[in-house]
């Protein structure tokens, strides 16, 4: 068994279920949307991007790709998030945090893609 296999794996399928875990929930309720589960989410994402930088193939090219959407979404999120929060005189409201979670969504399913290339990779791989 390949530890640094192991360790990547761990991070694209954490990357998915943190963000699965973020969205589910009514998508305009803040109440149904931890920040704090939303901070990891940016977390582990940006980590997996930086496991894949690594790898030379053309699947990891596309992996890459799919990695940098999410991040690209997430930082969108984030962003919306911080505005609407500390600088906007509007706050938090429903339409805004249906905007944060859309795009959140948008990233979960980047990551849906990089966990189905990850599995079809694997089971192409022969001993």
């Amino acid at each position: 068994m390949n530890l640094e296999r192991v360790i990547f794996g761990f991070f694209i399928v954490l990357a998915l279920t943190l963000n699965f875990g973020f969205f589910i929930g009514e998508i305009d309720n803040p109440d149904h949307h931890s920040i704090v589960e939303f901070f990891f989410v940016v977390v582990v994402n940006l980590i997996a991007t930086g496991l894949k930088l690594g790898d030379r193939s053309q699947i990891g090219a596309v992996l890459l790709a799919t990695s940098l959407v999410a991040d690209l979404q997430l930082i969108a999120a984030a962003i919306i998030w911080a505005v609407a929060a500390h600088v906007s005189e509007v706050g938090m409201i429903p339409s805004v945090m249906a905007t944060i979670v859309s795009l959140a969504g948008g990233a979960m399913v980047a990551n849906i893609i990089s966990v189905t290339m990850l599995t079809s990779e694997t089971l192409m791989l022969r001993r």
